[in-house]
């Protein structure tokens, strides 16, 4: 069975070229021109991955990545003219896996998708641990202790990297790669904003930090010194 993608985008000529060029590269298309008709035609045909435009009329991308992303894990790749850091972040949260600014260079698209799709393969689940901290990678739940830590997509990805490489440093280009798959730009603090949102979910009841800075080079998961 040939692959199917379905692109919500409210603006014509682009749905069409995105339509037409994965069309020639064998995917299976399905389109909408907004988001209750992305949504209703996500739930009867149930896509291998999502192309999502954010600025889009009735339902905007926001609410659809939303939506989508609370009924099932197809992987979301959100489109948008907004740029700033700022921006991203909120659509990371929605529940994007990924995002791309306009305009685009339909290879870097292509690019995108067969990295989420692969990701989106399945995997043997395991249960990764360091000190206090769990991670099971088949249900996406996290433990300090007992505690249990509700993570977004992307805190789930950057936690199960560090938990993969413990006590190793790890530069901000490596963080960049394997858990955005391409690098924000080299003002950008969405590492350091994520960071950030795991050390608080981590410690939030005074346990002491696992996740520490390393000056001028990137982040390591180990024990507190």
């Amino acid at each position: 069975m040939r692959t199917t993608i379905l692109v919500i985008e409210d603006e014509e000529k682009i749905l069409e070229f995105i339509r037409r060029g994965l069309t020639f590269e064998g995917y299976q298309v399905e389109t909408a021109l907004d988001g209750k008709q992305g949504l209703d035609i996500a739930r009867e045909s149930i896509p291998d991955l999502v192309v999502l435009d954010w600025m889009l009329p009735g339902l905007d991308g926001l609410e659809v990545c939303q939506r989508l992303r609370a009924a099932s894990d197809v992987p979301i790749l959100m489109l948008t003219a907004k740029d700033a850091v700022a921006d991203r972040v909120e659509g990371l949260d929605a529940g994007a896996d990924d995002y791309l600014v306009k305009p685009f260079d339909f290879d870097e698209l292509l690019a995108r998708i067969r990295a989420l799709l692969r990701r989106a393969q399945p995997q043997g689940a395991e249960i990764l641990t360091f000190s206090d901290l769990k991670l099971d990678t088949g249900t996406h739940q996290a433990f300090r202790g007992d505690i249990a830590i509700d993570l977004t997509a992307k805190e789930y990805e950057l936690l199960e990297l560090f938990l993969n490489n413990p006590r190793q440093v790890l530069t901000r280009d490596i963080i960049f790669d394997r858990v955005w798959g391409y690098d924000f730009g080299g003002e950008s603090n969405i590492i350091e904003v994520y960071v950030r949102y795991l050390r608080q979910k981590t410690e939030s009841e005074g346990q002491p930090r696992l996740l520490h800075t390393v000056r001028g080079v990137g982040y390591v998961l180990r024990e507190a010194e």
